[in-house]
């Protein structure tokens, strides 16, 4: 693990940005969370002792999820200044020894949280954008014909613009996002003054009381808390992007006290306005400031929606490299900010997802029971990995993993009880939705397994001296094949040689490794030996957050082996594999047809690695699995 931070800017700029980016969705909670606890559904009267009871629960949430889980313990467990779940879950892998049958647990773990990172990818742009527009409903009720349409124009407009980047726009998303919080604080504080006695709500004694006086709604409530911490994985995920310093900055210098001032300012003024209960938020503000208020939380969740398409650009192409899914096509927006990508796939899936969920579900109070379930499913995933880095990385004691982590574990597994009881109400969404994606996830790498057992197999039947002792012509030129393991002969090379009989006076076997790191030093990233058969065996190693630049890599070849590269000509052989499903053991067969309709619609090689078309040749193979 190394320092997340070293070599950012000034941390006020970076403070600045992760506001914009870190903090959308938790800050964009206020608008649905506090006010969806008095949903008629859960049955919960308006009555001083139940708001302070409430208020005591999301505060509390607040310091025990973000502040005690996030900022001072999760941020030290960064993977080469990385955070999220596929670095976590790499970082366990690669540092701690696990038996084999942990490192399954672990993957499981793994893919779980990611499928479930999906689900709630297509919720947080729903139900943001649904909120903010509802606000009109506060000036007129007549306006309320206009949420779901104007909510889809906002929603395709996003979407289509991601081709675009985000790198312009996103210099203003950290301003906007702190006039934002100020204006959280500055509604919320307004209205502690007219009712202090809201202040009780700090203590926690609130919120034991409520469980005991509502003991049978306790759970229920439990999973509409969660909503006002939705949003927490994010100060995890993006730590790569701004460091430690500057997340845990912004959170307890603007975001934590902008929201317990905000929730604060809402329990005051529904003690003060037992019956307004509906649009809550918005009733905050004096009547005159609500349209500028709508615009500004419009502008809010949209931001918080492009934080999370973002984050799911990120994780594909992390999920790609780690070899959890095909290779799509991939975008570069921006070619100095690493990061900034666009993966056509991913936007148009979402897209079409979000936007049958607004016309679906149509308001935020309906999608709320959506929602929470998804993140809560990654915040003990991420919790149950933490365990491990706190036990071996770490060196913690059993009492001091009791203490935190297993107490922050109950904490979180009785949202998820809470959560769970929202299924009948659309909490079966999440789980629909994040099951199909581990599915694929899981069904690509097994059936990659698969597939490199079958090439072993059909490899294990050759060997280079033999196949060059055939009589091979020797021709001019560079001939590069693409190797699925190290040691491996390319099955495209003995294709070439059993239907051309020729051998190039160059020849290159190269392997694409990932490092289980996100980033791996150029320095670091080639090893690279000459056979006795004079053929040159090159492993490029990258992170699952590179882009491998194979033309960088032949070039520093070149140099280290003298390689006569410049001016011959170059062919790069890919093999274009046909993958047949067949009965036999290893995967069931619906899996097998799945992994083959996937194998067939990944991005060609040649698209991928951005190699010049007319230098591709590429030899079909059969493969039974």
């Amino acid at each position: 693990m190394t320092k997340a931070n070293a070599g950012h800017p000034p941390s006020r700029l970076l403070m600045l940005g992760a506001l914009g980016v870190v903090y959308g969705d938790l800050g964009t909670s206020p608008l649905y969370a506090f006010e969806e606890t008095f949903n008629p559904l859960h049955v919960l009267a308006v009555t001083p002792a139940n708001i302070y009871g409430i208020l005591s629960l999301i505060l509390w949430g607040l310091v025990l999820i973000p502040t005690l889980k996030y900022a001072t313990f999760a941020l030290r467990a960064d993977n080469d200044g990385e955070g999220g779940i596929f670095p976590l879950m790499a970082l366990v892998l690669s540092r701690i020894r696990l038996s084999s049958h942990w490192r399954r647990r672990v993957i499981i773990f793994g893919l779980v949280g990611a499928a479930m990172f999906y689900g709630d990818s297509t919720i947080t742009p729903a139900i943001s954008v649904l909120s903010a527009i509802e606000g009109l409903e506060v000036l007129s009720p007549q306006l309320g014909s206009w949420t779901v349409p104007l909510t889809v124009v906002i929603l395709v407009g996003l979407f289509w613009f991601q081709h675009r980047g985000t790198t312009q726009v996103g210099q203003v998303f950290g301003p906007i996002m702190f006039l934002w919080f100020m204006t959280l604080g500055l509604l919320g504080t307004i209205h502690i003054f007219e009712q202090p006695t809201i202040l009780n709500a700090l203590n926690p004694w609130w919120g034991v009381q409520l469980f005991y006086s509502q003991p049978a709604q306790v759970f229920f409530l439990l999973g509409v808390v969660i909503l006002a911490l939705t949003g927490a994985e994010a100060m995890y995920a993006d730590m790569g992007h701004f460091g430690i310093q500057p997340i845990r900055l912004a959170w307890y210098r603007l975001v934590f006290p902008a929201l317990a001032l905000n929730y604060l300012g809402q329990g005051a003024f529904i003690l003060k306005h037992p019956t307004a209960t509906h649009h809550l938020f918005f009733q905050l503000a004096p009547e005159w400031s609500v349209l500028p208020l709508v615009i500004l939380s419009t502008l809010a969740t949209v931001i918080a929606s492009q934080a999370v398409i973002s984050g799911a650009f990120s994780m594909t192409a992390a999920a790609i490299k780690l070899g959890y899914l095909p290779r799509l096509r991939i975008d570069v927006t921006d070619d100095y900010h690493r990061g900034q990508i666009y993966i056509p796939v991913i936007n148009w899936l979402l897209l079409v997802t979000v936007l049958l969920l607004v016309m679906t579900f149509r308001k935020s109070s309906e999608l709320a029971g959506a929602y929470g379930l998804a993140v809560n499913l990654t915040m003990v995933v991420t919790t149950l990995c933490l365990i491990l880095v706190a036990r071996h990385l770490w060196r913690w004691s059993i009492v001091q993993i009791s203490l935190v982590w297993v107490s922050i574990l109950v904490i979180e597994i009785a949202f998820l009880i809470g959560n769970a009881l929202k299924i009948p109400y659309g909490g079966w969404y999440p789980l629909a939705f994040g099951g199909v994606v581990y599915m694929l996830l899981g069904t690509w790498r097994q059936g990659q397994v698969l597939l490199r057992q079958q090439l072993l197999q059909a490899n294990a039947r050759f060997s280079l001296k033999e196949l060059l002792s055939q009589g091979v012509a020797r021709v001019p030129g560079i001939a590069v094949f693409f190797s699925p393991l190290p040691d491996m002969i390319p099955l495209s090379f003995i294709q070439n040689l059993q239907h051309n009989h020729v051998l190039h006076q160059q020849t290159i076997f190269i392997h694409l490794a990932t490092a289980n790191l996100p980033h791996v030093p150029l320095s670091e990233q080639l090893t690279y030996r000459v056979t006795d058969v004079g053929i040159y065996e090159i492993i490029l190693t990258s992170g699952f957050r590179d882009r491998p630049d194979l033309r960088l890599a032949l070039e520093t070849c070149q140099q280290a082996l003298n390689l006569p590269l410049n001016g011959q000509p170059m062919s790069f052989f890919l093999g274009r594999r046909t993958i047949i499903p067949t009965h036999a053991r290893g995967m069931t067969y619906w899996q097998k047809v799945v992994f083959a309709w996937l194998y067939r619609n990944a991005e060609d090689a040649t698209s991928y690695f951005r190699l010049p078309s007319e230098q591709v040749v590429e030899l079909g193979i059969q493969v039974e699995i």
